[in-house]
């Protein structure tokens, strides 16, 4: 029973976090579109640092506490299929905090990236749960 409880969060919380992925590059294309020292301009930056805070922070800490400990208990460790998995979510791990940079850097005015490539990036979560689905569900190897 405590697996299923376990397995239960860690899915609810990799929603979250998954959500918050998919929303933050959205916000940074809107922000990039708001004039600089705006009201908008600083409304979107105090949206994205809530979304950071509230949401994708807490998500990712509870995603990962509940997946190593399922990993660990259920024995996961020596899996090819668990290898990939890890792998990619060390991968969304490091856009995660890419992002939250990125966040930083629009706050300080630092306009770095066109709302053409961060559309692009958007596709980054997409892509990566898709593979970490297939790899949990089907376990090829």
């Amino acid at each position: 029973m405590t697996y299923l409880w376990l397995k239960a969060g860690h899915i609810i919380f990799v929603i979250f976090w998954m959500a918050g992925l998919f929303m933050l590059p959205r916000y940074f294309v809107y922000h990039q579109e708001a004039p600089e020292g705006s009201p908008e301009n600083a409304v979107w930056t105090d949206r994205e640092g809530k979304l950071l805070k509230i949401i994708l922070w807490p998500s990712l800490v509870i995603t990962w506490t509940l997946g190593l400990i399922l990993g660990w208990t259920q024995g996961y460790f020596g899996q090819g299929w668990f290898h990939v998995k890890l792998a990619l979510v060390l991968g969304l791990s490091a856009y995660h905090v890419w992002l939250a940079g990125y966040h930083k850097a629009l706050a300080r005015g630092e306009r770095r990236l066109s709302g053409k490539r961060l559309r692009l990036l958007n596709e980054v979560p997409g892509i990566a749960a898709a593979v970490i689905v297939t790899m949990v569900v089907v376990r090829p190897f």
